[in-house]
């Protein structure tokens, strides 16, 4: 009998990460929910029969901690990240910088450290990376996400060419404008208005389901079939700053 594969999703309380758990566990694999809300993961892992830990990917001791114990991993969704603030390079408050590339960045770096030996057992591992059109494009306002986004598409290729030769696959999705639960709200710091002006006339952004839908597919390919690199827009956007408001 085949052993169930196991994928891990950072993030998955809420938005993309906890629509990617709900599309992985469909697709048949032991899902475990990590993200800091305890009551949400649990909820979801319910839910779907998945596990459920809750962990800061910030903190590597507690990364660690969790590598040590969580056994068998097949795929690893770097999904944990997310913006704050939308003021320029001038403005731009560097706490806000710093706490943007400790989830984006780092937290996929610890993530993929921990992991990795994990993945490598398997003899067929795949690190999915959940980047942004952000990665690829600069836009005014968006300094902080951007630097942080480019930085982990950048993990992302580095790591593509140093596995090379190796049983483990390196997929980066970079979704566009995707109306996800909390990440324009948090972005604007709580301000319910300013988020819902971000996709004001745009009959139908992405959806979080859409996005996991895409990394599902992705990481369901055949072992030699590596999706390096996926954008994802609505039809609605051209480009970052490219949008059509009806």
């Amino acid at each position: 009998m085949t052993e169930q594969k196991v994928a891990v999703v950072t993030g998955a309380s809420s938005g993309i990460g906890a629509a990617t758990a709900r599309r992985l566990a469909a697709e048949g694999f032991d899902v475990v929910l990590t993200a800091r809300r305890t009551d949400r993961i649990e909820a979801l892992a319910k839910e779907i029969g998945g596990r459920a830990h809750t962990l800061d990917v910030t903190d590597r001791a507690a990364v660690d901690a969790f590598a040590a114990g969580i056994g068998r991993v097949d795929v690893l969704v770097n999904n944990a990240g997310g913006a704050i603030g939308a003021e320029s390079v001038e403005h731009g408050d560097p706490a806000d910088w710093r706490a943007m590339y400790e989830v984006n960045v780092l937290g996929v770096l610890h993530m993929t450290q921990a992991l990795l030996p994990a993945l490598r057992a398997t003899g067929d591992g795949t690190v999915l990376v959940l980047s942004s059109t952000a990665a690829l494009a600069a836009y005014e306002g968006g300094g902080g996400y951007v630097a942080a986004k480019h930085a982990a598409h950048t993990i992302a290729a580095t790591l593509r060419l140093e596995l090379c030769g190796e049983p483990i696959r390196v997929i980066e999705i970079a979704p566009g404008m995707v109306k996800s639960e909390g990440f324009a709200v948090t972005r604007y710091r709580g301000d319910e208005e300013k988020a819902a002006a971000v996709y004001a006339g745009v009959a139908e952004p992405l959806t979080s389901e859409d996005i996991a839908d895409t990394v599902a597919w992705a990481v369901t390919r055949p072992s030699h079939v590596n999706i390096d690199l996926l954008v994802v827009r609505p039809r609605a956007q051209a480009a970052n700053h490219k949008v059509h408001r009806g």
